[in-house]
């Protein structure tokens, strides 16, 4: 690893993750343009935690609470379940608690439930996505896709639905479209926007949700990814470089996210609609010239 490398994979992460232009296939792209190797799996973990930190910076009001009320949620199940174990055992009506008892509890029951789908679609597609990680074609394709889906958003009419409105199956749908990004060149953050705006979301709130949504999905991703690292060896150079990495990966994902929010309600994804096509043209383009020239 050097320290060029290093700030360019993290300027693109951190860049790419967030804008609905795909950091997957611009990740492709250089390295086949620029001839990079594939490089360190404990260096993409880290970046990909990176722009996690990002996530967390940018909505660590709405983190915080989710999380309390996640842990809230498991106290009132156990106590649910005891209360029904007494009322077993002693003939007492049980003395049951609401769960979903605060909109940031309904916030908790949706993310769970759009991780479902993306669970279950990341197990199935996993030879898929490697299968298909490293082939421009499959990537310019994809790239082509993404700008199709953002150019016909801004069409899309504005819809009304925030969290309170927000059904399980609209998580669900979500959740799927998160589960089908994993393919190299859809971009996640573009699709699962775009699925909330046709869901009926307000696009702030589409925006917020396909964010926020991606946290315990990424925490997942990077969990199965650690079990491939074997037995990685890094230097005190690789550290160095890694550490720069992930500030850069952090800070640009920070401004960037902050930008993507603050665009979202002018529906100005035809703008990235343009760039993902041109990306796309060029990833097929490349790998053309590197397969019959």
């Amino acid at each position: 690893m050097n320290i060029l490398k290093a700030v360019l994979m993290g300027i693109v992460q951190g860049a790419t993750e967030f804008l609905p232009v795909s950091s997957s296939g611009h990740l492709g792209l250089i390295k086949a343009v620029f001839g990079l190797e594939s490089g360190s799996i404990l260096f993409e973990v880290l970046l990909h935690f990176a722009t996690l930190i990002a996530i967390v910076a940018v909505f660590y009001k709405d983190v915080f609470r989710l999380i309390l009320e996640f842990f809230g949620m498991c106290r009132d199940i156990f106590h649910n379940i005891a209360s029904l174990g007494r009322s077993l055992s002693g003939g007492k009506d049980p003395d049951y608690v609401h769960i979903i008892s605060s909109p940031y509890r309904k916030f908790v029951l949706l993310i769970i439930i759009s991780t479902i789908p993306t669970g279950l679609i990341g197990v199935l597609m996993k030879n898929v996505v490697e299968f298909t990680s490293g082939n421009l074609l499959v990537t310019g394709i994809c790239l082509l896709c993404t700008g199709l889906v953002l150019a016909l958003s801004d069409f899309l009419p504005d819809g009304e639905k925030k969290l309170k409105e927000t059904e399980p199956i609209d998580a669900f749908a979500v959740g799927t479209a998160q589960g089908i990004a994993t393919l190299p060149g859809l971009s996640r953050s573009g699709v699962t926007i775009v699925a909330g705006i046709l869901c009926g979301f307000d696009r702030k709130f589409a925006a917020r949700y396909s964010f926020i949504m991606s946290i315990p999905a990424v925490l997942g991703a990077l969990v199965l990814e650690l079990f491939d690292l074997g037995e990685e060896s890094i230097t005190a150079g690789d550290v160095g470089c890694y550490v720069l990495g992930m500030v850069i990966a952090a800070v640009i994902g920070y401004f960037a996210l902050r930008f993507i929010m603050n665009i979202i309600a002018n529906k100005f994804f035809r703008f990235f609609a343009f760039y993902c096509g041109g990306i796309g043209l060029i990833s097929i383009i490349v790998y053309i010239v590197k397969k019959f020239v």
